[in-house]
This record gives C-alpha cells, structure tokens and sequence, in this order.
C-alpha cells in the first residue's frame, strides 16, 4: 500500500526558506518518480518539481526554478524541496505524489498516489 506523508510547511516571512520532506513507503523507492505538486485556494494544482527515485533526474517549474532544489535520499525512502527566497505567491497547500516509473513529470494527473498536504504560508 503506498503511502506518502509530507511535513515541513509552516508560516514564513518573504525572502525566507523551508524544506519540504515527503516520507514514503509500501513501495520500492527507487522504482518511482516522486513529484511535489502545489494548490493555492481558487486554483489549480500545479506541478512544482519532481524527482525520479532511480536516476536522480529532475524537473522544475519555471515560478520556483532557481529557488527551489528537489533530492531523494533512496535510504531514508525520502525526498526532500528545498525552498528559497520564498514569496507570497508561493502560499498554497504542498502536496507529493508517486508514480510508478523513472520519468520526471508535472502533470498531475500522471501521477496515481498522493499524500495529504502540507501548508506553506509566506507573509508579505
């Protein structure tokens, strides 16, 4: 049964930093793509960045590209995003999602597994 747990959001001022984990089990790590994906209220989700397990190939938005560095530590079966210089429009509701698979992607759609959500609020 695959299962996600994300932790690290919380209240930060602009400029600040978090880092984001995505712990993960019932499933063999290294065979996935592990994606994080964001949800502001009245939007869309989105697709922030993303991490394939097996070849460390990354993916990033252009809104967090520059800011942001996604890792996985296969031992930990854990994948870490670290955020910079964060700004008021990052405020939303993290989510991280798995994909069987080594592809990196940001369609959430193509992803099958969700953890529940972690809030990450950056004041003005």
């Amino acid at each position: 049964d695959v299962q996600l747990q994300a932790s690290g959001g919380g209240l930060v001022q602009a400029g600040g930093s978090l880092r984001l984990s995505c712990a993960a089990s019932g499933f063999t790590f290294d065979d996935y793509a592990i994606g994080w994906f964001r949800q502001a209220p009245g939007k869309e989700r989105e697709g922030v960045s993303c991490i394939s397990s097996s070849d460390g190939s990354t993916y990033y938005a252009d809104s967090v590209k520059g800011r942001s560095t996604i890792s996985s530590d296969n031992a930990k079966n854990t994948v870490y995003l670290q955020m910079h210089s964060l700004k008021p429009g990052d405020t939303a509701v993290y989510y991280c999602a798995a994909e069987l698979g080594t592809v990196v992607a940001s369609n959430p759609a193509d992803f099958g597994s969700w953890g529940q959500g972690t809030q990450v609020t950056v004041s003005s």
